[in-house]
């Protein structure tokens, strides 16, 4: 019974502690660009949302983590899509009731194939 509880006990902290580091930029995921202004002379490839945290982790989590979290998810989905640049639509911050701040980070943005040698200005 005691084995039972002190594995138990294990588990709970390794998923608390999962939930504290940013999610992971892939190696595909650091070439793509995030920008604010749509890029010119690029083509479009649709939309990806990136986010991090839940209600269960995002206490565990800081608020810069989970930001930072969610735009290298971003990247990442870009960068599955074949984009190599992002321009950020909107980012969100959810939180909830019984929470101290946010638990959930989300960003939202347009993906587009650039040209490798053209400035994305």
């Amino acid at each position: 019974m005691k084995f039972q509880s002190v594995t138990w006990a294990a588990f709970a902290a390794a998923v608390a502690l999962s939930g504290c580091a940013a999610t992971q930029v892939t190696q595909p995921g650091s070439a793509v660009e995030v920008v604010t202004q749509k890029p010119s002379g690029c083509r479009s490839l649709g939309e990806a949302v990136g986010s991090q945290g839940n209600v269960f982790s995002g206490d565990f989590t800081t608020d810069q983590n989970l930001l930072v979290g969610a735009r290298n998810d971003l990247r990442n989905k870009a960068a599955a899509m074949g984009g190599n640049v992002v321009q950020v639509q909107d980012t969100l911050h959810s939180t909830h009731p019984y929470s101290s701040g946010a638990v959930k980070s989300t960003v939202v943005g347009s993906v587009f194939a650039c040209p490798l040698n053209k400035p994305t200005k």
